[in-house]
């Protein structure tokens, strides 16, 4: 069986049973260089790692550390840790410190949210990221919303911790370098070809277990095993609207925001989230977008990022009482101008108030005591819903995040291993899963990690183990 991880199709993992097509890319010449050496002329076992980000790494380490005699290699093709490094604007959201219930946790995975209320984060959790992190020399804290952050406020922290603590176990690290293709031997064993696309040559090495954790990438090692073309999950809503766009920089602290989608599944036809909500100078941003975002990423996608979205700027204010409030205030201000004071209930901002008015077609220069009962209906209804027109999708810059993946079907998420091929593992968002904003993505890559790599280094310690013990009986 043949895994071509440069191929730019994907197919399920059952597919790769198949026999492969013989047009294969032809090597001009083989290198064997250090790598190989190094590697091949070692009779300890060994796990190779395919992808330096969080998962990865965490993985490669957790196998190091319970295997000390395992040699693990990790192959990145870029830099290591890079996601780790802008996450969090800087600071790296490790995980979040308020979902400690597994059941609950599970609650913020669109792709996962069932599979993912079993063992896996029985396993490995937030607390035990929490605690892992700490008795490593990176204090963490937890801030209001449930974030957890490095007390440093700097992402560099999270990652030397985690390049120190691999060299210190004897983690080979590679980077610059793909994995192309890997394939099954007679004996079990993976045979791999490392090298770059643009080049002719490549090195052949030989592991004893593979773990795939690419990431989201797109780019080479493209993987053939993915069930479904991954999508963006996190991301802004573009808005077209002129009115709205002079607002941005305002702020909402609490919103509840209904996205309205054609699509034949009922769960999905009316997705709702409540949260903080930002205006940008292109639509509408913040985590209740973000979330909204993650939960119809798929449905976005079909309908190439159009739909309705609807706003309740005063969730926590009925609209009767808001009807109230306003008959109130125009009493109490009837010869104020409307545009000049507005009831502070609302908890809004002068320019959003104008904006409101502007929707409603009232003029700003109109008294309180102008406006009729009707105008007081329709401003009450414009805060309570409040309809934008979704007309594509802005750039997240602090995340690059996607749905679709290797099914979770295929993969025993009490060892990460693949249930189709034997000691091949899978871990973090290669897999269909994926969070919502606040830590829940690296979460999944710390948890997934960690147990792929527990069973890694607890089948290398226990052959290990009976080969030593048979070499004695000799």
């Amino acid at each position: 069986m043949n895994l071509n991880l440069a191929n730019p199709l994907w197919v399920p993992v059952k597919a790769l049973l198949c026999r492969t097509s013989r047009r294969r890319r032809i090597f001009t010449a083989t290198a064997i260089n250090s790598l190989t050496e190094k590697v091949n002329n070692d009779e300890n076992e060994l796990l190779v790692v395919v992808g330096g980000g969080a998962a990865g790494v965490y993985g490669a380490i957790r196998a190091k550390t319970l295997s000390p005699d395992l040699r693990v290699l990790v192959i990145e093709k870029g830099r290591f840790l890079s996601k780790v490094k802008i996450s969090g604007g800087g600071r790296c959201n490790v995980t979040n410190g308020h979902c400690t219930d597994t059941i609950r946790l599970a609650e913020n995975y669109p792709r996962g949210n069932k599979e993912l209320k079993g063992s896996f984060f029985f396993t490995h959790g937030p607390a035990d990221t929490m605690s892992w992190f700490s008795e490593h020399g990176v204090p963490l804290k937890v801030e209001d919303d449930g974030r957890v952050f490095p007390v440093s406020d700097n992402s560099a922290s999270v990652v030397d911790c985690l390049l120190n603590e691999a060299n210190i176990r004897g983690v080979r690290v590679e980077k610059g370098k793909s994995v192309l293709t890997a394939s099954t031997k007679p004996d079990g064993k993976f045979h791999i070809k490392v090298g770059k696309r643009s080049a002719d040559t490549f090195e052949s090495i030989e592991a004893s277990y593979l773990l795939i954790a690419t990431g989201s990438s797109q780019q080479p090692p493209n993987l053939v095993i993915l069930s479904s073309i991954p999508v963006p999950s996190l991301f802004t809503f573009k808005i077209s609207d002129p009115l709205l766009a002079e607002l941005a920089g305002i702020s909402f602290s609490k919103v509840q925001a209904k996205l309205k989608l054609e699509t034949s599944r009922p769960d999905l036809s009316n997705l709702v989230q409540i949260g903080p909500m930002l205006v940008t100078h292109w639509g509408l941003s913040g985590p209740v977008i973000l979330r909204l975002s993650a939960w119809g990423a798929r449905h976005l996608f079909t309908s190439e990022y159009k739909g309705l979205l609807i706003v309740d700027f005063i969730p926590d204010i009925n609209i009767e009482t808001a009807k109230s409030i306003l008959k109130q205030h125009k009493l109490q201000f009837s010869k104020h101008k409307v545009a000049n004071t507005f009831p502070p209930q609302f908890g809004l901002v002068n320019r959003f108030w104008r904006y409101i008015l502007d929707r409603e077609g009232s003029s700003r220069d109109t008294l309180w005591a102008s406006l009729s009962n009707n105008s007081l209906s329709s401003i009450s209804d414009l805060l309570k819903h409040c309809t934008f027109q979704v007309t594509g999708k802005g750039q997240y810059k602090d995340e690059f995040v996607t749905a679709g993946g290797v099914p979770l079907s295929e993969i025993s998420l009490k060892t990460m291993e693949s249930k189709l091929v034997p000691n091949l593992f899978f871990a973090g968002e290669v897999l269909n899963v994926d969070g919502v904003t606040g830590g829940f993505n690296f979460q999944n890559a710390w948890s997934g990690g960690y147990i792929a790599g527990t069973h890694i280094g607890k089948l290398a310690s226990n052959r290990s183990s009976t080969e030593t013990k048979v070499i004695g009986l000799l």
